[in-house]
């Protein structure tokens, strides 16, 4: 098994297909065609895959402002689970925001998901007290709705000025 960034020509469909089965995404502006062309945009590597067998069985994505560090998306097919895949991705990430200046890593996982939790846990995170809130960029989201998920991946899109994904 092999952890390495993403690249578009070599990993999208896989990682589109690992996503749509393991997160099951229904909104458009959590698509995975439209965040993987986003966080493409930002031009940060932190976008990271498992290889096994010839395919991508795993994934991570990461964001740095320079501030905090951030974990998204961390994805491992049912089939490769218990095998320390996802341990190795979150490292990975890590090291990667580490070399980066960061001084702390934060994440969200859904309430109630105690498996997750318990999870982060074993790799020393910790449960802060914090309320989550968002807000959704309405123009981004229609943009995602309207089918600017669904390009190759190839041609640029544009950065949105506030992080909504």
């Amino acid at each position: 098994m092999m952890i390495h960034r993403f690249e578009t020509s070599a990993h999208r469909d896989q990682l589109v297909a690992l996503w749509q089965q393991v997160f099951g995404y229904s909104s458009p502006h959590n698509a995975p065609q439209f965040v993987i062309d986003q966080k493409q945009a930002t031009g940060d590597g932190l976008l990271f895959v498992a290889e096994a067998d010839g395919k991508v069985v795993g994934s991570i994505m990461a964001g740095y402002d320079g501030h905090r560090g951030w974990l998204y998306s961390l994805a491992v097919l049912p089939d490769y689970r218990k095998q320390g895949i996802g341990s190795r991705l979150v490292q990975h990430a890590e090291k990667h925001l580490s070399e980066l200046g960061c001084p702390k890593i934060n994440l969200q996982i859904l309430n109630g998901n105690e498996g997750v939790e318990a999870f982060y846990r074993k790799l020393g995170y910790e449960t802060e007290r914090r309320v989550s809130m968002g807000k959704q960029i309405i123009s981004n989201v229609r943009r995602a709705e309207s089918g600017a998920a669904t390009g190759s991946g190839d041609e640029p899109r544009p950065r949105a000025d506030s992080e909504t994904i």
